[in-house]
């Protein structure tokens, strides 16, 4: 288990190291100059000059991608073009929300979708099984910034259940929490499809195994074998497309954060890359990727623990 965790870790370093690569030349390939954006129009020659050299901005991209890393290792992303302020202070304060909204989003999406899966599996071709099959392809096909229009439409501005805008009050967490409502539904509806399919498909597969019809032909209870042996072995698949999913739940979250005007990563990085603020572009990016390849690290994790065969896939 310690070598297969310390493989996982040397490939998570290669991954986000490529990714700050990455990262890096697109930023430098989008139009704009960092240096007019941060001083204005009217600065001076001497001005810019000055400003490029204390930012590194007048070496070449391999020696500014080199004082970039290690600062990073140092725990310094760099200050806001704008304020000044350092990176870090302002993602510190940001990250917990859009943790905050991906972990709701994917938890009652999991709490739904799987159970919905492992019924739909129980009795093929059932109704219930027709009933869950229509519900997936339909909360799949639908992308979550229109399910996050028609969720404002219906439960704020028709019935006014649910507050639309912003995080809700520090400190009152029932008001937060009424503000999470809708931007976690809003995420979290298209993977209820994905989870319960996966679960289907794996629990099909799985009650098909001989160790499965030894259990019956032992008299066990059907309860039982689903779900202490089918359902435990079925997961596995789910598990690794929930920490695949955070991911795709990152991006989500950009659009509802935007559309709900809710604070967080995805925000940041989109006000940040119109106003070309490198700092905190990059930062920003670099804080989501370590937070993926950590869920996905963890979740890879998980599985080698329920299922030892996996340790020496790798």
């Amino acid at each position: 288990m310690w070598l297969y965790l310390l493989k996982r870790l040397l490939l998570s370093v290669v991954i986000v190291l490529m990714a700050i690569l990455v990262l890096f030349l697109m930023l430098h390939m989008i139009p704009g100059d960092p240096i007019s954006i941060a001083l204005g129009p009217r600065a001076t020659p001497e001005v810019q000059a000055a400003y490029a050299a204390k930012m590194h901005l007048d070496k070449p991209l391999f020696y500014q991608f080199m004082i970039f890393i290690g600062n990073v290792l140092q725990g310094d992303l760099g200050k806001d073009v704008f304020s000044g302020r350092a990176v870090v202070q302002t993602l510190a304060e940001q990250l917990p929300f859009t943790i905050i909204l991906a972990v709701s989003a994917l938890g009652w999406s999991a709490l739904v979708g799987i159970p919905l899966g492992c019924f739909s599996a129980i009795r093929p071709n059932s109704w219930i099984d027709r009933i869950t099959g229509i519900l997936s392809v339909g909360t799949i096909a639908v992308p979550s910034f229109l399910v996050s229009i028609w969720a404002i439409l219906v439960f704020s501005i028709t019935l006014r259940w649910l507050p639309v805008i912003g995080a809700g009050d520090e400190g009152d967490i029932l008001d937060q929490i009424r503000h999470l409502v809708l931007p976690a539904f809003a995420v979290g509806l298209g993977w209820v499809g994905y989870l319960a399919r996966m679960v289907r498909a794996s629990m099909l597969e799985v009650m098909g195994e001989n160790y499965i019809r030894s259990a019956r032909a032992f008299g066990l209870r059907s309860r039982t074998i689903i779900f202490r042996y089918a359902l435990k072995v079925a997961v596995l698949p789910t598990v690794t497309l929930i920490g695949i999913g955070f991911g795709g739940l990152l991006s989500s979250a950009v659009f509802a954060e935007i559309i709900f005007a809710r604070p967080g990563i995805g925000k940041i990085i989109y006000d940040m890359v119109l106003a070309r603020n490198f700092p905190v572009v990059q930062g920003a990016v670099l804080a989501t990727i370590v937070l993926y390849v950590i869920i996905t690290l963890i979740a890879d994790l998980v599985v080698s623990w329920l299922d030892p065969r996996v340790r020496d896939s790798l």
